[in-house]
C-alpha cells in the first residue's frame, strides 16, 4: 500500500507531542550536542513504529519505499520541524552498503541493530594527510591469527564519541599505494586501542574528533568486500551519502531563509536582491534534484554547500553591524555564518566535488597529480 503525505504528516502530529515536542528544530550540523540521548529515545520511537530505514528494503527491515514516496517522508518530517536524525551514518551510508554489498551474516548482524537505533556508526575515512586525498590513507591493518589489528589515526570522525562501531578503510596490503590495497573495516569503538579526541570548533561545540587506533582489533570476517578491494567499497558508501534526504534538507534550508529575509531592510534594495537570488537558487536545487532522483551526489553537494554559506553571508548583512557582538554565546546566525563556512570543505571540498564532475561525469582528462 502507497504511503502517503497525508499519513505521514498525521502521524508525526500525533507523535511530536509531550516530551518529544519539546526536541522540535534541534540537532543538525554544529548543533548535534543538542539534547542528544533525548533525540536518540525519539529515533527509537521511529523505530517502534517502522519510520526508520524507509528506503531499504523490505526483506532487510525497511520499507521499500518507492522515490516519490522517499520525497514526501523526507519534506514532511522536515516540515514538521522534527529533530534532526542521529542515525545518519547506519541508516544512509552502511546500511545500504552491506545491503548491496555485504555478506549474509554482515547483514544478519548489523542490519536489524542499525534499523532499530540500537548500533550508532561513524565514519573513519578521513586521516591528517588523507583528507581530500582519501586515496591517501596510510591507517594500516594486518592479520593476527584471527583478527585484523588496526594502527593509524583518523580525523574529523563526526559523532565519534557517541558511535559503538566505525566503518574504517585501512591499508592492509604492506606497500601499497593510492587505491590499491585498501580495505572496509567494520571496528567496533569500545575497546582498548581506540581513543578519541574532540576537536573544538569556532562554534565551541565539538562533534568531530580524532580518532587514534593503537592496536585496536576486530574479526577477520569483518571486512566488506575483498580484503584490498575497499577502494571500491569506500566510493560506494560515498554515493549513498547525498541521496533523497537532501530534499529534507533543503526545507531547512528555506526556513533559515524565511528568517533571514524577515530580519532585513526591506528597503535595502541590494541585499532584497541577493535575498530574492538565494530563494531561486533553491528552487534550482530542488528542481534538479528531484529530476536527477538523488543519483548526481557530487553536483547536489556543490549547490548546497555554497549556497548555505552564502546564506550565513547574508544573515550577518541583514543583522548589520550587531552581528559582530557576541553577548556571552553566539546567537543563532553568528553560529550559522560560522559553521556553514565549513561546508565547501567538509564530505569532499568543492575542488574535489569539481575533479568528480569533470573527471568521472564529464571525461575530462584526469588532472596532473604529482
Amino acid at each position: 500500500m502507497a504511503v502517503t503525505r497525508s499519513e505521514i504528516r498525521r502521524w508525526l502530529a500525533e507523535h511530536l507531542v509531550g516530551r518529544f515536542a519539546e526536541l522540535k528544530g534541534l540537532g543538525g550540523p554544529g548543533r548535534e550536542h543538542e539534547a542528544f540521548a533525548e533525540r536518540l529515545d525519539w529515533e527509537r520511537h521511529l523505530a517502534a513504529h517502522g519510520w526508520t530505514c524507509p528506503s531499504w528494503p523490505v526483506e532487510h527491515g525497511g520499507r521499500g519505499l518507492t522515490f516519490d514516496e522517499q520525497v514526501a517522508f523526507h519534506e514532511e518530517y522536515a516540515l514538521a520541524d522534527a529533530p534532526a536524525r542521529v542515525n545518519h551514518l547506519g541508516e544512509n551510508l552502511l546500511g545500504p552498503t552491506l545491503i548491496d554489498l555485504g555478506t549474509a551474516a554482515q547483514k544478519a548482524r548489523f542490519l536489524p541493530r542499525i534499523r532499530a537505533v540500537q548500533e550508532l556508526w561513524c565514519q573513519g575515512y578521513s586521516e591528517p594527510g588523507a583528507g581530500s586525498d582519501l586515496a591517501a590513507v596510510s591507517t594500516s591493518a594486518r592479520l593476527v591469527d584471527d583478527e585484523w589489528v588496526i594502527t593509524g589515526q583518523k580525523v574529523w570522525t563526526s559523532l565519534a564519541h557517541l558511535a559503538d562501531w566505525c566503518f574504517v578503510l585501512a591499508r592492509t596490503t604492506p606497500g601499497s599505494v593510492g587505491h590499491k590495497g585498501l580495505s572496509y573495516l567494520l571496528v567496533p569503538m569500545k575497546q582498548p586501542g581506540i581513543e578519541v579526541r574532540p576537536i573544538r570548533q569556532l562554534t565551541g561545540t565539538a562533534e568531530f574528533n580524532e580518532v587514534f587506533f593503537d592496536g585496536a582489533r576486530t574479526a577477520a570476517d569483518l571486512v566488506v568486500g575483498e580484503p584490498g578491494g575497499g577502494w571500491a567499497v569506500a566510493m560506494a558508501t560515498l554515493a549513498y551519502e547525498r541521496g533523497v534526504s537532501t530534499l529534507g534538507q533543503q526545507v531547512g534550508f528555506r526556513r533559515e531563509l524565511e528568517a533571514v529575509a524577515a530580519l532585513a531592510d526591506p528597503e535595502d534594495v541590494v541585499l532584497q536582491e541577493k535575498l530574492a537570488r538565494a530563494a531561486v537558487e533553491l528552487s534550482v536545487m530542488r528542481s534538479h534534484a528531484l529530476r536527477t532522483r538523488g543519483s548526481d551526489p557530487s553536483v547536489g553537494k556543490l549547490l548546497w554547500a555554497g549556497w548555505h554559506r552564502r546564506l550565513g553571508e547574508l544573515a550577518m548583512l541583514a543583522r548589520g553591524a550587531s552581528s559582530m557582538v557576541v553577548d556571552g554565546d553566539f546567537d543563532q546566525w553568528q553560529r550559522l555564518y560560522l559553521f556553514s563556512r565549513a561546508d565547501t570543505i567538509y564530505g569532499g571540498s568543492d575542488e574535489i566535488q569539481r575533479n568528480i564532475i569533470a573527471e568521472r561525469v564529464l571525461g575530462l582528462p584526469r588532472e596532473a597529480r604529482g
